[in-house]
């Protein structure tokens, strides 16, 4: 049995921060899901699985109106899954058994390196450096919140002026920082390795990326890309930091393939 079952929609690299450091910590991580558009017609649970629409009936009762991201859809979540993710959202893991549920991506990614069966120090050597790693990871959901909300509205069509900005002003905030934190040449965010403050930027960095498939949509509201080809003149060591980490086999194996395809939209 896996030490952490999560569930979400895919590709979702908010989960790979869960994914990239159990790499690193020896946890064994089983994940279940399929596109965003197809989790409509899933039943969420710890067993989460597909529902055949003749089944639909029978679990009318479990039916909920999602909201972020998928607002406005009909979907089927369990009492059990509800009692073990109480905002009802993904990713969404458990614990061997499913009683236990633990949500935001996080938290979760936090619980692997908690379970760490190996002594590489993901979480810091002592509780000073440990909490240097929960700033780094605070601050980016702030910058996540106004990523989330920028990306959604790229996807639906709302994209306006103000919701761009609030994004724009919340990446240079939070590039900024990271570009400070890296000065003058520093490899890592915290200490002298690789953390959970690395896989945190690694994985929001590469979701912001989904800029690059939406350029006509900002065109056609006469707003330009965040993520500018000049970006990397701006915050060279933040860009040249996420260079190292998408080389790296614990990150790659996640990351290079979607960035990839991704960059190749910008082109």
């Amino acid at each position: 049995m896996a030490d952490l079952r999560i569930f979400s929609y895919l590709p979702n690299p908010r989960v790979w921060k869960a994914t990239i450091a159990g790499r690193f910590a020896g946890v064994e991580i089983e994940i279940k899901g399929a596109p965003a558009n197809e989790l409509k017609s899933w039943l969420w649970d710890y067993n989460a699985a597909p529902v055949a629409s003749y089944e639909w009936h029978a679990y009318s009762p479990l039916a909920r109106t999602g909201r972020v991201g998928l607002a406005g859809e009909r979907l089927f979540k369990t009492e059990a899954f509800m009692d073990a993710h109480p905002f009802g959202n993904v990713p969404a893991a458990f614990a061997p058994g499913g009683k236990i549920g633990i949500f935001e991506s996080n938290s979760i990614m936090r619980a692997v390196a908690r379970l760490s069966k190996t002594d590489f120090p993901l979480y810091g050597h002592d509780a000073y450096e440990t909490s240097r790693i929960d700033s780094f990871l605070d601050v980016s959901l702030i910058f996540a919140r106004d990523a989330q909300i920028y990306l959604l509205a790229l996807s639906d069509g709302t994209l306006d002026a103000a919701i761009h900005t609030r994004a724009q002003e919340a990446f240079a905030v939070y590039a900024s920082g990271l570009e400070q934190a890296l000065s003058p040449a520093r490899q890592v965010l915290v200490g002298n390795n690789i953390s959970l403050a690395d896989i945190c930027f690694a994985t929001e960095l590469a979701l912001f990326m989904n800029e690059h498939a939406r350029g006509r949509q900002l065109e056609d509201k006469g707003l330009s890309k965040i993520l500018h080809r000049g970006v990397r003149d701006e915050y060279p060591r933040m860009i040249s930091h996420f260079d190292r980490l998408l080389r790296h086999e614990h990150f790659a194996a996640d990351l290079e393939p979607y960035v990839h395809k991704l960059s190749a939209a910008a082109t």
